[in-house]
C-alpha cells in the first residue's frame, strides 16, 4: 500500500528476460531488453531517421540535413550548346573478352628453355635476346646469344653522357 501512495512501482519479483527472447536478461531502463538488443534497436532507429531525412532533402531539393529550413525555388534559364566531336574514331563500348585477350597477349604454352627444351616454370631466366633459359643456359656464352651487348652498352653510355663543346671564339 505504501507504493500506491507514493506513486512508486514495486520492484520486479524476479529477473526479466529480454523481450526479443535472446536468452539474456533485460531491464526497465532499456525497455526490458538486454544491452545488445537495445543497442541494435537504437542503431536501426538512427539509420531510419537518417535515411528519411536524406530522402526528404532529395525530394525537397534542400541541401541541409535540418528539415526545418524553408525551401526556396527559383526558375533558372539555361541555354545548352551542342558541341560535336571532331575526328574521334568510333570504338565499341563493350568488347568480348576473347578479342581482347587475343590481341593483347597471345596464348603462351609451357615455358621451356630455348637451348635444352627443359621445363623452367617460374624459375626461367629471360635473356635480352627475348628467349627463356634454364639455370644452366642463362648466361649469354652458354646459349650463343645473338644480342650485341657491346653496341647496347656504347649506346647507353653515349646517351647518358652527351658531348659538350665550348665555342672556340667568343662572339662579339
Amino acid at each position: 500500500m505504501d507504493h500506491d501512495k507514493t506513486g512508486c512501482q514495486a520492484p520486479p519479483e524476479g529477473p526479466v528476460l529480454c523481450v526479443n527472447n535472446c536468452g539474456f536478461f533485460g531491464s526497465p531502463a532499456t525497455m526490458n531488453m538486454c544491452s545488445k538488443c537495445h543497442k541494435d534497436m537504437m542503431l536501426k532507429q538512427e539509420q531510419t531517421k537518417l535515411a528519411a531525412s536524406s530522402i526528404g532533402s532529395i525530394v525537397n531539393g534542400s541541401s541541409s540535413s535540418n528539415g526545418n529550413e524553408p525551401i526556396v525555388t527559383a526558375k533558372v534559364d539555361i541555354s545548352v550548346h551542342v558541341v560535336e566531336p571532331k575526328n574521334i574514331p568510333a570504338q565499341p563500348l563493350f568488347a568480348s573478352g576473347s578479342e581482347e585477350s587475343g590481341e593483347a597477349k597471345p596464348k603462351e604454352g609451357r615455358k621451356r628453355c630455348s637451348s635444352c627444351n627443359k621445363r623452367v616454370g617460374l624459375t626461367g631466366f629471360n635473356c635480352r635476346c627475348g628467349s627463356i633459359f634454364c639455370a644452366v643456359h642463362r648466361y649469354s656464352d652458354k646459349h650463343n646469344c645473338p644480342f650485341d651487348y657491346r653496341t647496347a652498352a656504347r649506346d647507353a653510355i653515349a646517351k647518358a653522357n652527351p658531348v659538350i663543346k665550348a665555342e672556340k671564339l667568343d662572339k662579339i
